[in-house]
């Protein structure tokens, strides 16, 4: 499984963004996705996963929101209403294993990354 995140910018306060992960080398459909971000200093966290069903966490639902493109195998994350806090590294991830996408995974569940996109927000 190959992920590769893309769409991180510097964006305004207010502003608004849209990640995208782009999954190869494995049957998109079959994976359990999710989004993570992590901020200097503090620990990763999940965002969104997408399994039988869709999670976004509770402290961003109102703000993000994910979608996906089955035929170019890509896992959105569209980010609006941005704030200071928001700026992290954001982090695709993938397994094998399927999930239910009733609620957050953690993050050892996952055994593909992407490399990570930058998000900041001033």
């Amino acid at each position: 499984v190959q992920l590769v995140e893309s769409g991180g910018e510097t964006v305004q306060v207010g502003g608004s963004l849209t990640l995208s992960c782009a999954v190869s080398r494995y049957t998109y459909s079959r994976l359990c996705i999710a989004w993570f971000r992590q901020a200097p200093g503090k620990e990763r966290e999940g965002v969104a996963v997408r399994g039988v069903s869709t999670y976004v966490a509770v402290a961003v639902r109102d703000r993000f929101a994910v979608s996906e493109d089955k035929g170019q195998n890509l896992f959105n994350l569209q980010l609006n209403n941005l704030s200071p806090d928001d700026s992290a590294i954001y982090y695709c991830a993938a397994s094998k294993t399927a999930c239910s996408g009733h609620g957050s995974v953690p993050t050892e569940r996952f055994e593909y990354w992407g490399q990570g996109t930058q998000v900041t927000v001033s």
